[in-house]
Order: C-alpha cells, then structure tokens, then sequence
C-alpha cells in the first residue's frame, strides 16, 4: 500500500502559525478506504482531540484514486511540539510515518520517544483516584504496570557505534494490527538479532525479519496481547530496547439491558453480552459502583459473551437505574421492586355514638408490618388527651373517649404504600334529657355495624374475632351470649357502656355455627343472632395423574380437594419442574377446571407435576405430586446401534514437549510451557522445588488442548529454582521438569 507523508511548510514554526501536515495514499490496489490514524507521541489518538485547534480533513480524486488526508493545527502553542505519527491500514495492509514538530516559545516539555498517557493523566486535572477509571475508558487494563515501565525507560543520550538510529523507547499497537520496528546500523552486512524479554525470537509467520541495506525491521503481524513486552535489537555487544504496549480494541454492548419489575423477594438477573469474550464491565447503580461486598447482595457472573449482574432477594432499596459500562460503550436498565397486595380481613364500619361515650374504629390488614395514617375529613388525624391511635400486630385502632358533636364525620385509614383506603362514618348521637324517669326497652344495633340479621362475618381459621355490638337500653340491660342451646366456653364476652364486645381469640373451625345474643331490662328485652363462618387453607387436590402424553405436551388430571378449607375452591395452580434441576415453574395459576394440558416441554427431557388448591383464603399448604415422572421423547426414527465391544482408549499421561530450562529478566512477565496426551485426561499439577504452588495468585496455569503453561506475573530473583509439571490419570502418571533463572535488570 504506497503512501507519501509530506509536510506542506517548513517544519519548524513559531507560535500562533497555523501548520498543516498532508498524508497521500495510492488506493489502486485498495478493495475500500483505508483507515488513518494520526497519534501525538506513541499513545495521544488525536481523532480525540478534534476542536477548535486540531482538524482532521480528508478527499479522494476518483482520477488518480489517491486518498488525501490532511492534519491542520491552527494557531500552533509551544506544547504543540513533539513527535507524531501516521498510520495507514487496509485489511492485511499497513504503513507508517513518524514525524517531529518543533514550535519555537516555551518549550513543551514533550518527549516525542515516550506514551503520552502520563500526561494525559496530569492534563486531565483529575484526582489519582480517578486515574483507573479514566484508563478504563481509553482499553487500559494495567494502568500501573505500564507507568511503572514508562518509567524506568531512559532516553540513551551516549552516541553508539553499531546504530546509526535505534529503537523508539516506546510503540503502541491495537490488538489484531501488525507493527513494524525499524533500527538503522552502521555496518549492511552486519546481522543482528531480535530479543523479546530477553529470549530470542525465532522467524515465524508472525515474526518476520528483514534486511534492507543499513536497515533492519522485525514485523509483528496480528499482535495480541502476549507481544506486549519489551524488544531488543542486539549487534554484537551493543543492543538497543523498546517497549511495545498493545491496545485492547474498544469493547462494545451488543445485547442492551431490559428493564425488570419484580415481587418483593424475587431474585433479579440483568444480563447483557459485550462483543469481546473476557472482557473487563463494571456495574453501577444510580452512579454508583457495584462491588461484591460480605453479604454477598451482588453477584457477578461470566459466560463467554455474557455477563450478568444477579440480586437475590430484591427489596424496595433495590428499586433504581442499574448501568454496565465498557470502554467502548453502556447500558441502562430499571428495576422495580412492588410489595405483594395487601388483603383486608375486617374493614372498619360506620358507628353512631352519643355525647360522652367512645367510639372506636379498627380494622385489620394481612400484613402486621404495614403501617398506616388515620383522616378525618381528609385531614391527618393527630393523638391527643381523647384520641388514641394503636397498631398491634395487624389491627389498627382509632378510639376517641368523651365523644363530641365535632368529633362526627367520615374517617379514613390509608395503609403507607398501598393506593386505597378503608372509609367509615361517625354519626354523633343527640340524646334529649327528659326529667321524668322512663325505662327504655334494651335494643341491639346491628344496623349500625353495616349488618343485618341474616349477615355472616367470615373470620380466617387461626385468627382472631372480635366484634363490637352497639346495644342501647335504660337502664342499662345485662347480656347474655349463646350458641345453640348453651353457652360457648371459648367466647369472651365483655360488656361498655352502649357496646357488647364479642371475641373469639383464635377461631377454629368448630367454632363455627350461630351465636345468639339476648338483652334484658326491666322494660323488655331484645335479641339477635349473628352467623360466623371460620374458613381456612384447602388440603390439596386428589388423584393426580398423568393421563395422556403426545409431541411436546402431556395431559394431566386429578380431583377437587376432600376439604375445601369451608369456601368454594376458586382454582388451582398447576406446576412442572426438570428433575434434572427440580425447580418449580408455574404454568397455569387460577385453573378452573380439573384437568388442563402442559405444552411446551424440551424434548429430552424428564419432568414431574403438581398441582395446588386455591380458595377465599390461599393456596393449599402443600401441593398433590404426580407418582410417575414422564419423559418428552425424541422424535424421529430411533436408532439401535448394532453390538460392538468397546474399545480400551485409556491412555497414561505421556509428555510430548518438554520443559526447557529459562532465563528471564526480573520484573517482565514469564512463561513455561509443555505438552502433555493421556486418556482420560489427565490432572495437571505445577510444582516450585517440589512445593505445590497450584494455588498462589502470582502464578497463572492454563491448559488447551493438550499444550500446558505457567505464567509467572513479573518475577523477581527469588523465584528462580525448579519448575515441576506432573500429570496423573488413572492409567498412570508423567513429570517433567526445567530450571529458572531470573536475572536482575
């Protein structure tokens, strides 16, 4: 791919002057555009910087099918100087051109041989603690280990005999790109050698050398990130080293997240793939960043592509705007975490009350956790000397003493977190004074509960009953409660002034039947009864069983619980589960009939069914479960293999590679490798002086398809000695072994 880099003025400037540099490239033999990139140092990709001092222009002449791209600095400033660098790339094609720009004024302190990341850094105006964040962004997964090498490398200034021009201290390089290292030296005949951390290079498809005149390129094709390392080129004695640093390309979110709304105590799974494999995310919530912390409320998971961010046991603070972020790109989703519905087991009910007597409101929830907010005419009501406001377990009460005309109007409990209300009405009583003595015949209000004689208060087994019964009467009249034909142990009766207070405290399904209250005064007596049903949880259905099975579906069928808890059954639920994991799948729920058909089983699999009784209450304690499990077959002819004896393929572990014995330099990562056969496939086990160092964080053992490898992240002198691969099966066992040396720099 021929290119021309030309500059279009002199290339020394002062500042202020506007400076452009043109880069020409022939497309002849081009299939599409090529890319170009234009770098400040070996790391600034200046398409970043584009503003109001830097533009980047690009023509094509379709006559000459010559690409023109063009570099234009307005208004030059003395930190402008350095060194830069064109790349041109084309599928398997690449070229480059370093130039130097000097602008006369203060001296920009530019080193053109070095990254420009440190800079960048300081420019940045940033905190040091921001510093990981802002590598993340630019593919920089080891932000310290490469200052750290930035560091240490020293511009040579001593003039050499054997290079006319050595290496650059530093090149940086994208992942998948080739690079090209160019040394000039003083003698053409001359050969030299190319090191890579310290171990010569052999020519390869990836290594290629050449020599042209005084010229010597070493050319690193398809670069990965294995080629990050420090490369020297040695003429006799004399050596000349580099740094190459390779750029992960950016990482982009091909898989966005969805928003989720769950129950309270769900789990949460927001997934989403990355177009790289291993890939660094990071997770933020409302902003903030996501880490596993000691109650293991975060999980993160990997596979591949894939990565997921798993919450189990969602609660309202987990409600918010959940973020994953790469270098490349992000996504957003919400999570809605809602509280289960809130049953009402006794609404409260309207009263009329006289001067000076009590009213008192209540009512019960399904949830004694859940608290709630009292109104009268729409206005918070408040406690004081007559009005009293409780909440024990699942009743909230509302008492007034001393009632007053004032105190009549609509009153309203909101449960918090809940959109309805319970209303009730308190009508204020006026009671004539009448100075000649009468006796008033006893009478029972039921009316004034919202009742009538034929009503039925239904109470939930277990549960508590109790219930206010207005009587009037002068004087004031005795009562007396019954069921049946005698008196109830388990009732407690307790008798106000203007009220009878009827309670059972935990009902049970005998108590059912009719209770009968009678009232007596000398002027007459009154009586009512009032019915009570105690109803519960259904036991569950009968006679599950599958009855038919056909393609990817199977019929089931069974019958209607023996005890229906004394409410009509309102449905059933009806689930399936893989034996292989046993977990529970709903696939029908509030099913009328008793009978249904599940569809949509994976072929392969075996799976088992049961079924849960729902009535006024909930659903049955426990589900009836199929006996039999049934398993979807696969559909097509079945194949019978014909009889053949099977074949011993087992195999003790032979190493067909060796280790070889190393020397390294301290500080640059190192790697030993060997290969190994054996069926079945063996465990591999390294050793350092016969210590087993299999779970150390310093050490990285991988193993594909037979090839072993140790890595050794930047070793120091003490960790050269005896390296020992042993791999057993039950055939047998193997070792190999080799010596390291680390040498200091």
């Amino acid at each position: 791919m021929p290119s021309d880099m030309r500059i279009k003025s002199k290339p020394c400037f002062h500042t202020g002057e506007n400076i452009t540099f043109v880069a020409k490239v022939n497309a002849e033999s081009l299939l599409k555009k090529p890319t170009v990139k234009w770098f400040k140092g070996k790391w600034m990709d200046l398409a970043s910087k584009s503003g109001k001092h830097l533009q980047l222009k690009e023509t094509y002449d379709r006559n000459t099918k010559v690409y023109t791209f063009e570099m234009h600095i307005i208004a030059a400033k003395a930190n402008f100087a350095g060194g830069y660098r064109c790349e041109v790339s084309s599928k398997d094609k690449f070229d480059s051109c370093n130039f130097d720009l000097t602008v006369h004024g203060e001296y920009g302190n530019d080193d053109s041989g070095e990254l420009d990341f440190s800079t960048l850094l300081k420019k940045s105006q940033a905190p040091p603690t921001e510093y990981e964040k802002i590598a993340f962004q630019y593919g920089i997964t080891d932000l310290r280990g490469m200052l750290k090498r930035l560091k240490k490398m020293k511009k040579e200034e001593k003039k050499s005999e054997a290079f006319l021009k050595k290496l650059d201290p530093a090149y940086q390089v994208s992942k998948g790109h080739k690079i090209k290292l160019a040394v000039e030296v003083a003698n053409s005949d001359i050969e030299v050698k190319w090191l890579k951390n310290g171990q010569e290079i052999q020519p390869t498809g990836r290594y290629i050398f050449e020599s042209v005149g005084n010229m010597r390129y070493l050319t690193i094709n398809h670069c990965s990130l294995a080629d990050d390392a420090a490369y020297t080129c040695k003429v006799g004695e004399e050596k000349c080293t580099t740094e190459l640093f390779v750029k992960e390309p950016p990482i982009l979110v091909v898989k966005n997240l969805e928003d989720q709304m769950v129950m309270k105590g769900e789990r949460v799974e927001l997934e989403c793939e990355v177009s790289e494999e291993g890939a660094n995310v990071k997770w933020e919530k409302d902003g903030v960043e996501l880490t596993r912390d000691e109650s293991f409320k975060y999980r993160f998971k990997k596979d591949g592509c894939k990565h997921v961010l798993i919450i189990n046991e969602a609660t309202k603070e987990d409600c918010g705007h959940y973020k994953v972020k790469t270098n490349g790109g992000e996504s957003v989703a919400e999570v809605l975490v809602q509280e289960k519905e809130l049953e009402v087991y006794q609404s409260i009910a309207d009263l009329t009350v006289k001067a000076k007597d009590q009213a008192v409101f209540k009512c019960e929830v399904s949830d004694e956790n859940v608290r709630g907010t009292w109104y009268k005419n729409g206005v918070e009501v408040k406690p004081d000397a007559r009005v009293n406001i409780t909440h024990i377990g699942r009743i909230h009460k509302l008492t007034i003493d001393d009632v007053k005309p004032e105190d009549e109007g609509d009153y309203t409990f909101v449960p918090d977190g809940y959109a309805y209300n319970l209303s009730a009405k308190l009508n204020f009583l006026e009671v004539k004074i009448d100075y000649v003595p009468r006796q008033d015949p006893p009478k029972i209000h039921l009316d004034c509960m919202g009742r009538t004689a034929e009503s039925t208060i239904v109470v939930v087994a277990g549960n508590k009953l109790r219930l206010d019964v207005p009587i009037t009467g002068d004087p004031a009249p005795t009562v007396i409660w019954t069921k049946g034909e005698k008196g109830d142990g388990r009732v407690h009766v307790e008798t106000t002034k203007g009220h009878c207070v009827f309670t059972i405290e935990c009902a049970e399904r005998q108590d059912e039947g009719i209770y009968s209250v009678v009232v007596r005064n000398p002027a007459g007596e009154d009586t009512a009864d009032i019915h009570v049903k105690v109803v519960d949880l259904p036991g569950p259905p009968e006679a599950l069983k599958i009855v038919d099975t056909w393609g990817f579906n199977v019929a089931l069928e069974w019958k209607p619980p023996k005890d229906n808890g004394n409410c009509e059954i309102t449905g059933y639920t009806i689930q399936k589960a893989d034996k292989k994991t046993m977990e529970w799948y709903t696939v029908h729920d509030q099913y009328r009939r008793t009978h249904c058909v599940v569809s949509d089983l994976i072929m392969g699999n075996e799976y088992v069914f049961r079924v849960f009784s729902i009535n006024l209450v909930g659903l049955s304690p426990e589900p009836y479960c199929t006996k039999d499990s049934v398993y979807i077959q696969k559909t097509g002819i079945i194949y019978k293999p014909p009889n053949y004896k099977d074949h011993d393929f087992t195999e003790a572990p032979k190493f067909t590679r060796p280790l070889v014995d190393r020397s390294v330099i301290a500080g640059y990562n190192a790697t030993l490798s060997c290969a190994v056969r054996g069926i079945p496939k063996p465990k591999v086990t390294w050793y350092k002086n016969k210590m087993d160092i299999s779970n150390e964080a310093k050490y990285r053992m991988i193993s594909k398809q037979g090839v072993l490898t140790l890595e050794i992240r930047k070793p120091c002198p003490f960790d050269g000695g005896v390296y020992t691969c042993k791999a057993v099966n039950d055939s047998g066992e193997d070792t190999v072994e080799c010596k390291l040396e680390v040498r200091r720099k």
